[in-house]
């Protein structure tokens, strides 16, 4: 039987797929775009939310209740490969990826659920 320290070692070895994702609605194209140091449960999370009607973003969440879950897939956009250096900001760097996906795919207005920053 493994001590718990032994234990806690293994977790902190545990490598999780990290990156952007998005979430596609298929009736009308539109997109919401997030990052997660876990997207395997980010999925689960975001589709809770969405299920009982918590989610973050009110367009994305009407367009669930309208269309159904059904209407909808999750698409990952971009990984972020875990490297051996314990010092690097995992969660700075999904952020700063999933903001320039957000540039660059510019999911606004009729294309996707989220707001422009204004300046």
């Amino acid at each position: 039987m493994k001590t718990r320290m032994e234990l806690k070692e293994e977790y902190k070895q545990l490598k999780y797929r990290m990156g952007v994702f998005q979430i596609r609605n298929t009736i009308n194209g539109k997109v919401f775009i997030g990052g997660s140091t876990d997207l395997k449960a980010i999925w689960f999370s975001q589709k809770l939310q969405l299920d009982v009607g918590m989610h973050q973003n009110s367009g994305l969440q009407k367009d669930w209740k309208e269309f159904g879950s059904g209407s909808f897939v999750f698409e990952i956009l971009d990984e972020i490969g875990q490297k051996e250096d314990n010092q690097i900001n995992y969660s700075r760097e999904v952020k700063a990826l999933a903001e320039l996906l957000i540039e660059e795919l510019e999911p606004f207005d009729n294309k996707g659920y989220h707001a422009r920053k204004i300046y």
